[in-house]
């Protein structure tokens, strides 16, 4: 059986394709986002797999995969911008969420989960579990981008090593 991905998922694709097709979610595509991924590969994969987590729980799918996919909808580069009023931690799920409401029309969770997907870094607790499942999520994908290269280096050395069967 194939894993099903975010492209051959109709009721996922349902959910965010409007979004997808906005040149302001289409331009994260020219920001790199943890070192070895660009900004709009990791809010879908952030919005995707938070998405199944979201299904498998019989939560909103909807406020997850949407809001999963504007968490991180800014357009600087957080590594050399910096602000007087706080840690980008801080600042960019409030800008990111200024966006969004640029661009469609928010639930009340879809903006908890944009707001408070770093509640980490902001100590904002999230109100719902999707929130939560969000930037769980996001936690876990940006160790995935950031360990990318060394996890394919080492896949790559195992497949060497490991004996045909």
């Amino acid at each position: 059986m194939t894993k099903l991905t975010w492209r051959d998922d109709p009721e996922y694709l349902a959910l965010v394709s409007d979004l997808l097709a906005k040149e302001p979610v289409q331009r994260l595509a020219n920001y790199t986002q943890h070192h070895h991924s660009n900004r709009l590969d990791h809010s879908i994969s952030v919005s995707y797999n938070s998405y199944l987590v979201a299904k498998k729980l019989g939560l909103n799918t909807r406020a997850t995969a949407r809001g999963g996919l504007l968490h991180d909808l800014f357009y600087y580069d957080w590594r050399t911008t910096k602000f007087n009023l706080g840690s980008h931690a801080f600042i960019h799920p409030r800008v990111a969420l200024r966006n969004a409401e640029k661009l469609t029309d928010l639930s009340p969770m879809e903006k908890d989960i944009i707001l408070k997907h770093m509640w980490g870094a902001t100590l904002a607790m999230p109100k719902y579990r999707e929130s939560a499942i969000v930037s769980l999520v996001d936690d876990y994908e940006a160790v995935y981008e950031f360990c990318g290269p060394a996890r394919k280096r080492m896949e790559a050395l195992m497949d060497k090593v490991t004996p045909n069967a």
